[in-house]
């Protein structure tokens, strides 16, 4: 086992360090370019359009756009934003805050392309009303490549449906663990049972609990980083100057302190946003919209929700204690500390809550990634509730293990599954170029709603399928 975890680590630090870091910033360039930096002038309809979403009642297994942005952001957003962005600050200083900033907005971009093609090549679902699609669909549907489909499907059914939902359930079990002194094997149980009900009840639940959970969660989180940046507001100028000054190495050259914030910052904000990661148009594509371009400008606004709020949330709780650097704490353990000296010892309790409703909602969202992609292999049903089954075991099971090989077999497939979609959104980013141009023509030409007709798709690249052209 300890060979196999020094292997897998080696070849995490050459994928990690150089092919997907110069991969996804590539394409984040790339697409920002191309699009016109369709990440930042199109904010006012993103807004527009995610308020629009709020509460549409839909069929069967259709869900509203909002519930998509939801869905995708409970797999989004989990303990890497509170654990996760604490470890950046102590390893690769405060300079590491602001490249993840950089890599989040070049990756709205790239959030932006894989969402609109998973829209565009999504597929009716056989069992009910909705739809199906993601990055397994748009490689074999427009590259045609069914062997790299099928790779992409089974690599991220593994990575998000078993070996993701492990690692969230074991952060769950220790913060109850540490926070209220419960049993790891009672702990796994329950989390076991409602993960469970949540995911046998299909997509609509899956969308209703992510609907309400998630907005609640990363408000309720924000809410108290706020309180400790307005508490401190006369740092906030000392402390937004040292996140600069840190990132080019103004202060930490002679240390090699630029290098590591820069690769930290970068990694860091790479796992949190997951733009370009193939994981976030899955749930991009089961959403009903007129246009494809609305759900690709709701998702590149998810990147920004993420990383803009809720890391920098917890970057300001790391950065405003002053004293990160001398605790010698890290992780979760480092944040319960920054918010016990303002709210006391219930902040210990208090962070075991968000992590459980952080990681939960994870589960919940990495599920139905495997779900829709294990639903592309196979439409017995049997095979999903089998693979519903072996997540919920494995909910279980990582409450109670210790997952230091866990965590590298799940970089080096999340690795896999990367570098597998963005070459396909590279060789695909025209066609998302096109729905583009089509869906501002339509906006100055007056018209509110834009309605996709896929007659604009150069008929070359590949089948589509959309509702009015089938």
């Amino acid at each position: 086992m300890e060979l196999l975890n020094s292997i897998v680590s080696q070849i995490n630090d050459i994928f990690w360090s150089y092919v997907l870091i110069i991969l996804l910033i590539a394409a984040g360039i790339i697409f920002s370019i191309r699009t016109r930096f369709v990440q930042l002038r199109m904010i006012p309809e993103m807004l527009r359009l995610m308020t629009e979403g709020v509460g549409n009642k839909t069929e069967g297994q259709q869900i509203s756009s909002f519930q998509a942005f939801c869905v995708s952001t409970a797999s989004r957003v989990g303990v890497g934003n509170i654990a996760g962005i604490a470890i950046a600050v102590v390893v690769g200083g405060p300079g590491a805050v602001f490249w993840m900033w950089l890599i989040a907005f070049l990756g709205a971009a790239s959030g932006f392309v894989e969402s609109t093609l998973a829209q565009i090549y999504k597929i009716p679902r056989t069992d009910a009303k909705g739809y199906l699609g993601g990055p397994a669909f748009y490689i074999k549907n427009a590259l045609h490549s069914t062997k790299a489909a099928v790779f992409f499907a089974v690599i991220i059914s593994i990575t998000y449906g078993l070996i993701f939902n492990s690692v969230q359930s074991n952060t769950i079990s220790l913060s109850m663990q540490t926070a209220f002194g419960f049993d790891a094997t009672y702990i796994g149980i329950v989390i076991a049972i409602i993960s469970a009900i949540v995911i046998f009840g299909g997509l609509k639940r899956i969308a209703r609990v992510s609907e309400y959970v998630v907005p609640f969660m990363a408000g309720l989180y924000i809410l108290v980083a706020l309180f400790i940046t307005f508490y401190n507001i006369t740092e906030l100028p000392h402390i937004l100057a040292v996140i600069f000054k840190d990132a080019w190495g103004i202060d930490s050259v002679a240390g090699g302190g630029f290098g590591a914030a820069i690769m930290t910052g970068i990694k860091r904000g790479l796992f949190s946003n997951e733009a370009g990661m193939g994981s976030v148009p899955n749930a991009a594509a089961t959403a009903e919209v007129t246009h494809p371009v609305k759900q690709g400008l709701i998702q590149s606004f998810g990147v920004f929700v993420d990383t803009f709020l809720i890391c920098s949330s917890s970057a300001f709780i790391v950065l405003l204690s002053t004293d990160y650097h001398s605790t010698g704490l890290t992780g979760i353990q480092l944040v319960q500390y920054d918010l016990s000296l303002y709210f006391g010892d219930i902040a210990v309790s208090a962070v075991a809550i968000f992590i459980i409703l952080f990681a939960f909602t994870s589960i919940v969202g990495n599920y139905y990634y495997g779900e829709i992609n294990i639903k592309y292999l196979s439409d017995n049903p049997l095979y999903l509730n089998i693979f519903r089954v072996f997540v919920t075991g494995m909910v279980f099971f990582g409450s109670i293990a210790e997952l230091s090989l866990v965590w590298n077999l799940a970089d080096l497939f999340m690795a896999l599954m990367a570098t597998t979609n963005v070459i396909a959104i590279l060789l695909l980013g025209k066609i998302a170029f096109i729905a583009l141009k089509d869906y501002e023509r339509q906006k100055k030409q007056g018209i509110k709603e834009p309605v996709f007709k896929a007659s604009v798709l150069p008929k070359q690249d590949g089948v589509y399928w959309w509702k009015d052209n089938k």
